[in-house]
């Protein structure tokens, strides 16, 4: 069975300079302003809304009064937050924040300064206001699994003055359509307000998100979104590439968690993978609970029960051969959760995918298609040896369920920094039948091994014949 990610098109607002080369500019960013020589001889036509072809040329959009009014209150509350090489002035990440108590706390997302939480001998933190000011940040705490970090600066008193942006009360909820303000410093060219709407919660997401009809730039990560009282009730963090004005946003209430939780706490001077790992312990352990408490659903094979997951927190698509194709046949499956826990750059954790293919091999005869069933089931990669996890240690049985002959591999790899959580993947084959079959595959990232063992087991126990009343054996 061959692996065929899904590209989903989700990318974090990392707000590198890395990230921000090489992507496309951003929809109606201006060209290089025109010489004044160019702008004095430009044609009259021009100024009449009308290009040299007489094609109508459409006005520049007129700037929202209630942007205007939301920036100005706001501006003096905004950051630019950079992580940088402890020795020299080289930046990491660049990312936004913003002001959210009196004493100086700020936030921003964790991935903006996860460089630096992960490796603090090596970076260090540093701020810049939209007025010019500047000076050293030191980490409080993070929020690893909402994508959230609390900030404060190392000088005493350096914010005073500014005030804090304040959270829109829970009570208030949302109207859809409803006008919001995202803020930030986007692709580190300036701070700047960029105008969206709310389109309520991500469908089928396991940790909650808010749809933001707008447009978000690398950098502008970390950055409040504010409604039209100049409220939080969100931080960016995160665009579809694939898709216009689909941004997201961490709701404002996890924010305020974060804050409360931790507002008297002392800076995080060591790196913060243990801290990092009892938020990833909980988060997979809620995780595991729900996914075990969800019935499979039978994708309707007429011999076989198949386990694919109800789409509460997942998104299954499926595709087959052309109807022309010749030889091997096939149906497939791929169930994904669009969350998954960033930690640093190359290592996400903390999300469940399933998959399966239904082949059909009479085209092809026992022989040929026995050569190439054992062939897709062979080709199944586990990863390898990295900085982050071990190589995988794999573990090969036949199991019967109910009369059913199953070939199962289950493989294991350990998270070195994260310590007591795994990446579990298990594979299975049918073996039942000389022209006809069934591989499947359950993967499950950053579990404890305990947690590994019950969803493989759940995995297992999902397949089965198809009941005689629905189809005939």
């Amino acid at each position: 069975m061959r692996l065929l990610s899904l590209l989903v098109g989700v990318a974090c607002c990392i707000g590198s300079a890395a990230h921000a080369t090489g992507t496309a500019a951003p929809r109606g960013a201006a060209a290089p302003a025109a010489s004044a020589a160019q702008a004095a001889s430009a044609p009259a036509s021009a100024a009449s809304g009308a290009d040299l072809e007489g094609d109508l040329v459409e006005p520049p959009p007129p700037v929202s009064p209630a942007g205007q009014r939301v920036y100005e209150a706001a501006r003096a509350r905004l950051v630019q937050v950079r992580t940088l090489l402890k020795a020299q002035d080289s930046q990491a990440t660049v990312g936004s924040g913003f002001l959210v108590s009196e004493e100086g706390h700020l936030i921003t997302n964790y991935h903006v300064v996860s460089t630096y939480a992960l490796q603090p001998e090596s970076y260090r933190l540093v701020y810049s206001t939209a007025d010019g000011g500047q000076g050293a940040l030191q980490l409080i705490d993070v929020d690893v699994v909402h994508d959230l970090a609390l900030l404060k600066p190392v000088e005493a008193g350096a914010f005073a003055g500014r005030g804090a942006l304040a959270f829109r009360p829970p009570q208030q909820n949302l109207a859809r359509g409803e006008r919001l303000f995202s803020l930030g410093n986007p692709l580190d060219v300036g701070f700047a307000v960029a105008e969206g709407s709310y389109n309520g919660l991500v469908e089928r997401s396991f940790v909650p998100t808010i749809f933001f009809g707008g447009s978000l730039s690398a950098g502008m990560s970390g950055g409040p979104t504010l409604d039209a009282k100049g409220r939080v009730i969100g931080v960016n963090v995160a665009t579809r590439r694939d898709g216009e004005q689909i941004s997201f946003l961490v709701p404002g209430a996890f924010a305020r968690e974060l804050l409360e939780r931790s507002r008297g706490a002392a800076p995080l001077a060591l790196p913060a993978w243990p801290h990092i790992t009892r938020q990833l312990a909980a988060h997979q352990e809620a995780l595991t609970r729900a996914f075990l408490r969800l019935p499979w659903r039978n994708p309707g094979h007429n011999r076989y029960l198949i386990p694919v997951p109800r789409e509460d927190f997942l998104r299954c698509w499926g595709r087959s051969t052309p109807p022309e194709s010749r030889g091997l046949e096939f149906e497939r499956s791929d169930c994904n959760m669009d969350n998954r826990v960033y930690v640093s750059t190359g290592l996400y954790t903390g999300w469940i995918s399933v998959r399966h293919e239904a082949y059909d091999g009479r085209k092809l005869g026992p022989l040929r298609f026995a050569q190439r069933y054992s062939a897709s089931f062979r080709n199944e990669f586990f990863g390898n040896n990295n900085t982050y996890i071990t190589a995988p240690q794999c573990h090969e049985r036949f199991v019967d369920r109910g009369g059913l002959a199953l070939r199962a591999v289950m493989c294991m790899r350990a998270h070195k920094k994260l310590q007591g959580l795994y990446e579990m993947a298990i594979l299975v084959a049918t073996l039942d039948q000389s022209l006809a079959g069934v591989q499947g595959r359950f993967d499950a990232h950053g579990v404890s091994f305990e947690n590994a063992q019950r969803l493989a087991a759940h995995y297992l126990n999902g397949f089965g014949w198809t009941p005689p009343q629905s189809a005939s054996r």
